[in-house]
């Protein structure tokens, strides 16, 4: 039996209204053991049409005054509401949409919490369940099949809860499912600001921890060398121009692949005799042939050179000893061929050997008049800088270490230019590697799920810091992410502070919504024009939302709802919790 509190007195398209009876204003009935919720703003009624339970949500509420024929002097006051349908009941199933309307003077009713719980959330078919509804206090159990299955947007300000949200989330899926995702799926964080290297989601023993530090080395991400020996990758990581210095880096890469098996101490014998015994000697030549000297850290090699000059007038090279170094090749075969025999290279690091590889290709190019010295030495400047900096955080290695279920990367003590780079590199390591796996069938056998923490860090359309060249690439390749990865099984869980930030083609393409509180006109415009789930009531409410309570809506709900996140427990929190100033700044007692 219902509780029949109102009726229809008003339809215009779908706006309802409802005059709700003079003893119908309690906040809470209890009704056969069962809880109702009383008329309010944000509450639900059942108006009943025929056999059919029209499900309401209260968008406002008026007093109206009406005038007694008997005594004119007397006013009545009738209390008025404002509903909107948002589904239907049959046979005591939820459907959602608009399909039946109401007629005036059918009755309305109050729903109960059990069936309010039916209707957003999946009773009986699930038991994941990470907070209750705001306004009713139900506890929700969460599609959680279509949530992880899908990409993800957690947003909101800093201190709006979005971190424990994002935490709760994977928390609750490893309790509930942990034992079905081994061997099946592999979860990777990209932890901007250290939240999650401690017991966050799971124990830290049963996860793998990498903390990069661009300063003091220690821990390293394992990058293949087929993922780093990459034209794309070099020419992004170096800044290389297009016209010049992109194809003489793809020189490097092609001269390295057609003579795979060939000594590089060969390699460097070659170059210099090439140097040394040519027609027309090239000073720059000369100065390339003293800086690979350097490299490899042959002083006998270097003091040789110290003593060869170029002498301009008639485009020769002779050394303090009064030798010639010319076409004839006697210079060179005599005096610089019996010290090269002599360098070992067996301890080189893939990293040197690009910069050494860099070096000889550029001093070939010079002999040959396939490149000018001038247009190549800034990237060479900054690939020597930049590979400092990415010595202390990777290891490239040639076979990519077997995944582990959930991996951690923390970037909190890397460099702002580390933290741009990184992110690409990490991300396309793990995509590429999931996505050209052999066993991987359609639909996919395993599935991969990126988290991105800070997203807007790397996925700004704002930045200024970096390269045009660079910022195209990065963004798109989060794009194909985002676009082509769900035909992979690869999905993206981004959260962030300020989504304005973030590429608006990357977040049009995310499926369902965790927005904490935003207040910036900004953010607010883009979900406004990005989520077709959202409704305006609860959009108005996004910038009033209180600490962890969120509008969840999108793709895997029928309607939005507002949620409130239970919070973990202390050890189990990131660690982004405030600063209690009454207990750091109390006074100690004397």
């Amino acid at each position: 039996m219902s509780i029949v509190v109102g009726e229809v007195i008003a339809v215009s398209g779908i706006r309802i209204s409802l005059r709700i009876f003079e003893d119908s204003s309690q906040e809470t009935i209890f009704y056969e053991g069962v809880k109702y919720r009383g008329v309010s703003l944000r509450e639900h009624v059942l108006i009943q049409r025929g056999f059919i339970d029209i499900v309401c949500l209260v968008e406002g509420e008026y007093l109206d005054e009406k005038k007694l024929e008997a005594d004119a002097d007397k006013t009545v006051y009738i209390r008025k509401v404002d509903v909107r349908p948002i589904g239907y009941v049959v046979d005591d199933k939820f459907f959602e949409g608009v399909k039946y309307m109401p007629m005036i003077r059918d009755k309305a009713s109050l729903l109960s919490e059990p069936m309010v719980s039916k209707i957003y959330g999946t009773e009986g078919q699930s038991h994941f369940s990470i907070g209750a509804m705001l306004k009713e206090n139900v506890p929700i159990n969460l599609p959680w099949a279509k949530i992880f299955n899908s990409h993800l947007g957690i947003f909101g300000n800093t201190g709006s809860g979005k971190s424990n949200t994002l935490a709760k989330l994977y928390t609750t899926l490893f309790n509930e499912k942990l034992a079905a995702l081994k061997a099946k799926s592999q979860f990777v964080i990209i932890d901007f600001n250290g939240e999650y290297t401690e017991g966050q989601i799971l124990p830290a023993k049963s996860k793998q921890i990498t903390i990069l530090d661009s300063k003091k080395g220690g821990h390293k991400f394992k990058i293949e060398s087929a993922h780093f020996w990459d034209a794309e990758t070099l020419s992004l990581l170096f800044q290389a121009t297009t016209n010049t210095q992109q194809p003489f880096l793809r020189r490097v890469l092609s001269g390295k692949e057609k003579f795979k098996g060939f000594p590089l101490e060969r390699y460097i014998e070659k170059t210099f005799e090439k140097a040394f015994s040519s027609g027309e000697a090239k000073p720059d030549a000369l100065e390339l042939s003293r800086e690979i000297a350097r490299l490899i850290d042959c002083e006998s090699l270097q003091d040789h050179l110290k003593g060869i000059t170029y002498f301009t007038k008639d485009k020769y090279f002779k050394d303090s000893s009064g030798n010639y170094y010319n076409s004839n090749g006697a210079g060179f075969a005599n005096n610089i061929k019996p010290i090269l025999e002599d360098v070992n290279l067996g301890g080189i690091d893939q990293f040197s050997e690009l910069i050494l590889r860099c070096y000889l290709q550029l001093c070939s190019d010079v002999v040959l008049g396939y490149a000018q010295y001038e247009h190549i030495q800034p990237v060479l400047s900054r690939a020597k800088s930049s590979i400092a900096a990415l010595r202390n955080v990777l290891e490239i290695v040639d076979v990519a270490p077997p995944p582990r279920l959930l991996h951690v990367i923390s970037l909190k003590k890397c460099k702002n230019e580390i933290k741009k780079i990184l992110p690409l590199l990490i991300a396309k390591n793990f995509y590429i590697n999931h996505k050209d796996s052999d066993n991987l069938k359609s639909p996919p056998s395993r599935t991969l799920h990126l988290i991105i923490d800070e997203a807007h860090n790397i996925l700004s359309e704002q930045s200024t810091r970096e390269h045009e060249i660079w910022k195209d690439y990065r963004l798109e390749l989060f794009e194909e992410i985002i676009k082509e990865g769900r035909k992979y099984g690869v999905y993206l869980t981004l959260s962030s502070q300020r989504p304005a930030d973030i590429s608006p083609t990357i977040v049009s393409q995310i499926h369902n919504f965790f927005i904490h509180r935003l207040v910036n006109e900004r953010d607010l415009m883009l979900l406004d024009n990005t989520i077709s789930t959202l409704d305006s009531s609860s959009k108005a409410l996004i910038p009033t939302l209180a600490k962890g309570c969120c509008v969840v809506t999108g793709t895997a709900f029928d309607l939005p709802m507002i949620l409130k996140v239970d919070p973990l427990l202390k050890e189990h929190r990131p660690a982004s919790d405030d600063v209690n100033l009454e207990e750091l700044w109390a006074i100690p007692p004397t």
